[in-house]
């Protein structure tokens, strides 16, 4: 068991913080959904007095503001500490200094992003010296695992809970993309066989294959023969420093973008996926993002239930 595994497990195997979806069995993510079919229902106040802080030193549109309105609905007080705002790095202060101090403030709960890998480890080591609980809203290249869970739930939504059937092709900058290690690691613990790669050499090298245990496709149209899924991923021009050398987002699209030709390759009953934002025209054709078969937009409502079943299990007075 890694280091990241042992530091989100409390004794007796209750789950202690969120810092990947590495190590957590299938009986546990489906407990997880279990609780987010109750939230979609009815949340109960379980956060009633308690604080939740966001840490976050990277921009986030739709990660911060889901968790921190999961928890005001939860009745939690949030406030969050975010890359406008925080001066504790300028200050070097470091990322566990940062923690022990909102920690001794009262919170229960701190949703955490960071472009470094392994920061929410750290994060939970300084945290656990408190009794509180991180929860990971997205670090370095590594982790993303509340959203591995909230489009895992979905699936389970449109499909069942037998995975062991679906091809699922992941498309776009997988090199660089947390939330593709993260639906990795869901996939294949909920018992997926065929999952896929897709993307530019740049952003999608051979050698992935090694570490996800997929193939890998340089040819869209080959990669999305006969899919179940596509899951797209967001391309993050702030990330790729030179390597992707598409002139153009045409360029792109006409390459590796999810248009309405490409899905007659599709399974009939195919969906399409992504975690937002999307850049139209890229990534996707509008026709596409706003199609039958999207789910984008049940993802978003998902991700409130999820994580409202996350915050509920890691922060509420046990």
């Amino acid at each position: 068991m890694s280091a990241t595994d042992n530091a989100q497990n409390a004794p007796g195997g209750r789950l202690r913080h969120l810092i990947s979806l590495s190590g957590l069995s299938k009986d546990l993510l489906r407990d997880i959904f279990a609780d987010a079919d109750s939230h979609k229902e009815r949340s109960e106040r379980t956060l009633a007095g308690q604080l939740f802080v966001n840490i976050f030193f990277e921009n986030s549109t739709r990660t911060r503001a889901a968790l921190e309105a999961a928890a005001k609905q939860l009745g939690a007080d949030v406030v969050n500490l975010d890359q406008m705002t925080m001066s504790g790095e300028a200050k070097s202060e470091s990322l566990e200094d940062t923690v022990r101090t909102v920690a001794a403030m009262g919170a229960a709960g701190i949703g955490l992003r960071h472009s470094e890998a392994g920061a929410a480890t750290r994060a939970a080591k300084a945290a656990d010296e408190s009794g509180v609980a991180v929860i990971n809203g997205g670090t370095g290249c590594e982790s993303h695992p509340t959203q591995g869970l909230t489009d895992g739930y979905t699936l389970r939504e449109i499909f069942g809970e037998d995975f062991s059937q679906l091809t699922v092709a992941i498309v776009g900058d997988i090199l660089h993309s947390r939330v593709a290690r993260s639906n990795a690691q869901m996939l294949k613990t909920m018992g997926a066989k065929n999952i896929r790669l897709i993307g530019p050499p740049d952003l999608c090298p051979p050698s992935l294959e090694k570490e996800f245990g997929a193939p890998v496709f340089a040819n869209m149209d080959e990669g999305l023969q006969n899919a179940d899924v596509v899951m797209l991923l967001r391309i993050q021009r702030e990330r790729l420093q030179g390597e992707f050398r598409g002139a153009s987002p045409e360029n792109y699209c006409a390459a590796y973008g999810l248009t309405s030709a490409r899905l007659s390759r599709l399974k009939s009953s195919a969906i399409v996926m992504h975690p937002g934002p999307i850049n139209r025209g890229m990534e996707i054709e509008d026709a596409v993002a706003d199609g039958e078969q999207s789910r984008i937009l049940r993802q978003v409502k998902n991700g409130m239930a999820i994580r409202k079943a996350i915050l509920s299990r890691l922060c509420a007075k046990q």
